[in-house]
Formats: structure tokens, sequence, C-alpha cells
């Protein structure tokens, strides 16, 4: 494991370490605060990164509501590769890195899965096998744009723990309905979740302080 930053006033730390899975290296950057009730474990979109815009303002929060936080790459983001790998592989590497994590860096914390676009259907249709007690989704894609019949609801509808759906008015990639678990905030902007972070982090920061009451 290397440390690449260490501290500030309220004791954050940031480690950055690589974990195997079987469809290459994973890359963890693991964000830690002294005493936290839970985890926060987050992936990237297909064609982004963990410095995301929606993802850091997820972090930030997190953290404030003493959350540890992981933000993971996938394997082929690892290999410079911006193209992503098949479903499966996101999958099973996404499983191997949440196993690591529980066993490890995280054990003994209840752990909230999710992340944005891509991300959030990793998230989402790993749920039962990663043992997450929430999934947060951001800019979760229901379907292609312009493609509205292509529907992706079925990963949502088959998680069965709290989900919060954050998304942009204006997302080409459609609006998911709520649900029984599925609590869906929409915010100014597109699937960028650019537009109104103010909004975004508000949205975080009231669904995360409900799944604190939940967990402890």
């Amino acid at each position: 494991m290397h440390k690449t930053s260490a501290g500030d006033e309220n004791h954050l730390t940031l480690t950055t370490f690589v974990v195997e899975t079987p469809h290459g290296p994973a890359r963890v950057h693991l964000h830690g605060a002294d005493a936290p009730h839970a985890a926060l474990v987050l992936g990237h979109g297909a064609g982004g990164g963990v410095a995301a815009a929606d993802l850091v303002a997820a972090k930030d929060v997190a953290l404030e509501k003493s959350f540890a936080v992981a933000l993971v790459e996938q394997p082929y983001r690892v290999a410079g590769r911006r193209s992503p790998a098949p479903a499966h592989q996101l999958d099973a590497a996404w499983i191997a890195v949440l196993e690591r994590l529980r066993g490890d860096e995280l054990a003994g914390l209840p752990l909230v899965t999710g992340g944005r676009s891509s991300g959030a259907r990793v998230a989402c249709r790993t749920a039962e096998a990663t043992g997450a007690a929430g999934v947060l989704c951001l800019a979760f894609p229901l379907h292609p744009p312009g493609r509205p019949e292509s529907t992706r609801l079925p990963e949502l509808q088959a998680v069965r723990v709290p989900v919060l759906v954050v998304q942009g008015a204006a997302d080409p990639f459609g609006l998911p309905p709520s649900g029984r678990r599925r609590k869906v905030v929409t915010v100014r902007g597109n699937h960028s979740l650019r537009s109104d972070r103010d909004a975004l982090r508000a949205a975080v920061r009231e669904w995360l302080g409900y799944l604190k009451t939940k967990l402890l």
C-alpha cells in the first residue's frame, strides 16, 4: 500500500493502492477519517475517471458525514484504455475490489456502493454479491440516447437495498422512475451533473444522513 498524501486538521488521509482482480489490477483511492461510521465505495463512468465532478462532490459530502470513501478505477482505466470492458468483466473486477476492502481496509464497516453512469450500473448489478447496504447512482444511464425501448430499468429494480438516483433534468440517457426503495432526485443539467453541484450535494447529504440512522 502506498500512501500518496495524508493529514489535515480533520485527520483525513488519502491512500492509493492496487488490487488484483480477475481482469487486471484495479486502483483504489481510499479517503479515510477518524472513527468512520460506514464506507462509500464509488466507481467511475465508462470513459471518465474518479476525478469527475459529481464523484468528487459525493466524496466530500460523505467525508463530512464520517464515511470513509474509496474511489475505484477499473482495470481498463488503469491500463490506459478509455473504451470500457464488457459488463461481466467490470462486475467481476468490482466484486474483487469490494471483497478486498471488506476483508482489509474497510473491515467491520457497512459498505454503501455506487458510482456515476456505467459505475452506477455496475454497483446495481453487484449489490447483492457485494453485500451493499445502499446504492448511490449518479447519472444512471436508463437507456442509450434516443432509444428508450432499450431500458436498463431492471438493473435498478433488482436492487433490494435503499437506492438514491441523482439525475440531470436534461439527461439524454433518460430519467429513472422512483420506486419502493428508490429515491430519484432531479437536478438542473445533463448527464455530467456539473450544472447544480449544490443540489447534488444536498441530495447526497440527506440520503447518507438517512442511511446512517439505519446503519448505526
